[in-house]
């Protein structure tokens, strides 16, 4: 179990709450990128209580930089990833634990959000790719760790959708993604305007970063689709600022940077 964090005090105890209950889980690393606020302090109690389970870590980072310390420091033949704003189902990891003794070496769990209605009515962005959805969020994932690996893990380059483009990778190398609908996570929607434009922002300009690294996706999207599932206030809000993160990314960067992953 690899979870970074950031300055997630408000958040931070309920999810490790909802971790720790759990009898599947074997191990709980945390990366914590030099927080400001109490996480730290949060979860040293937990590390001090648990501390033949929880593992927490200091480093700086990106999200995908996080988690790829988190997996180095792993010593499961599994790994699944959730984020500090979330909360675990009771079953959560043993629905996991049971795909993963069924062979399936990547799999996606069901995610609620929870939190101001409107926008957690609105549906995620679906791109699909050799029949499978690959924006599942790594906020409910889980990775056969060898196959992690041999994919060299999550890009730092990206400042959002890094999710997305480990598991666009994975299935272009012939892996498959098994949804679990009963793997479930509750997720926490923005709690402000300013946060919730912030968000649609940063994805817009993370689905521009997908493009520069593979070329144009949009024949793997179904723009009906998209835009039926848009249509309401909040939804062309949302669509309106990406938008503006996508033309910032083009801006920023021309093509994707030589070095990368």
């Amino acid at each position: 179990m690899v979870i970074t964090t950031y300055n997630e005090e408000r958040n931070i105890r309920d999810l490790m709450d909802s971790l720790i209950i759990q009898d599947a889980i074997y191990e709980i690393i945390v990366v914590d990128s030099e927080s400001t606020d109490r996480t730290r302090e949060i979860l040293s109690e937990y590390e001090q209580l648990f501390g033949d389970k929880v593992h927490v870590y200091v480093k700086r980072s990106s999200r995908g930089e996080g988690r790829n310390y988190g997996v180095e420091k792993s010593s499961g033949d599994y790994v699944a990833f959730i984020d500090a704003d979330c909360i675990a189902n009771p079953f959560w990891a043993k629905k996991l634990v049971e795909d993963a003794k069924k062979g399936h070496k990547i799999v996606a769990g069901r995610v609620i959000n929870m939190g101001y209605r409107p926008f957690e009515d609105l549906e995620r962005v679906e791109l699909y790719v050799r029949g499978y959805d690959v924006t599942y969020p790594s906020n409910n994932l889980m990775y056969e760790k060898e196959l992690f690996l041999s994919l060299e893990g999550f890009d730092p380059w990206f400042i959002t959708a890094e999710d997305i483009d480990l598991n666009y990778r994975a299935v272009k190398s012939g892996a498959e993604i098994f949804y679990d609908p009963e793997a479930i996570v509750y997720h926490r929607t923005r709690d402000s305007i300013m946060a919730f434009l912030k968000q649609a922002f940063w994805n817009g300009f993370g689905r521009k970063q997908l493009t520069l690294k593979h070329g144009s996706l949009w024949s793997h999207y179904s723009l009906k689709k998209m835009f039926n599932t848009q249509i309401s206030f909040w939804g062309v809000v949302r669509l309106s600022v990406a938008l503006l993160g996508y033309v910032a990314c083009m801006i920023k960067w021309k093509e994707y940077p030589s070095g990368q992953l």
